[in-house]
């Protein structure tokens, strides 16, 4: 599991430009209780099936200190879907609940291990992961989903409990990386479990 983060890793630093105009480095999120990071983008039928799932979560746990981040890595090159300038439109269209942060260097995809949009990872107070994987097990028809693994570890999280299942597969499209195949994916990316 070298590429991805590991459960118990300090959450990487980060200064990004986000859709409202500022730019964001970790230090903004000092005082969240929960941390969830997720690398989504604006065009993958995985993200676009599940973010209202999404949505609803980050609504039902907001009230508990738990703050909701989206990074988009993606190539604008691959996709022109995938621009900063969607990025604002989507926003301004959707209104998540969630900032919505550019990595336009693809240095924090990296850094955190991305493997696919979307891809989680829920950090606790210290800012350590205590989750990475999938929100759900069927992000392109949620209708026909049957766990929901990012509230499941939220809920456990926020209770005191240990998480049953740390680490998930994340389903959904591969980040789209500068100047590869739509379908690449880094020799050191493998499956999480």
């Amino acid at each position: 599991m070298a590429f991805t983060l590991s459960p118990g890793s300090k959450a990487p630093d980060f200064s990004l430009r986000a859709t409202d105009g500022n730019t964001y480095s970790l230090k903004d999120f000092k005082n969240a209780k929960v941390l969830v990071i997720f690398f989504t983008c604006n065009h993958c039928p995985y993200v676009t099936g599940s973010d209202e799932v999404t949505r609803k979560t980050a609504d039902k746990f907001a009230p508990q200190d738990v703050m909701f981040v989206g990074i988009n890595s993606n190539s604008p090159n691959t996709y022109t879907e995938d621009s900063f300038e969607n990025m604002v439109k989507r926003m301004k269209q959707y209104k998540f609940p969630w900032l919505y942060l550019y990595d336009a260097t693809q240095d924090i995809a990296r850094a955190y291990g991305a493997l696919r949009t979307p891809h989680f990872f829920v950090f606790n107070k210290e800012k350590k992961l205590v989750y990475t994987g999938r929100g759900v097990d069927n992000p392109r028809e949620t209708s026909k989903m049957t766990v929901n693994n990012l509230e499941n570890a939220l809920e456990e999280l926020l209770a005191g409990k240990e998480i049953t299942t740390p680490i998930t597969n994340p389903i959904g499209c591969n980040v789209k990386w500068e100047g590869k195949d739509a379908h690449w994916m880094p020799p050191d990316a493998c499956d999480l479990v």
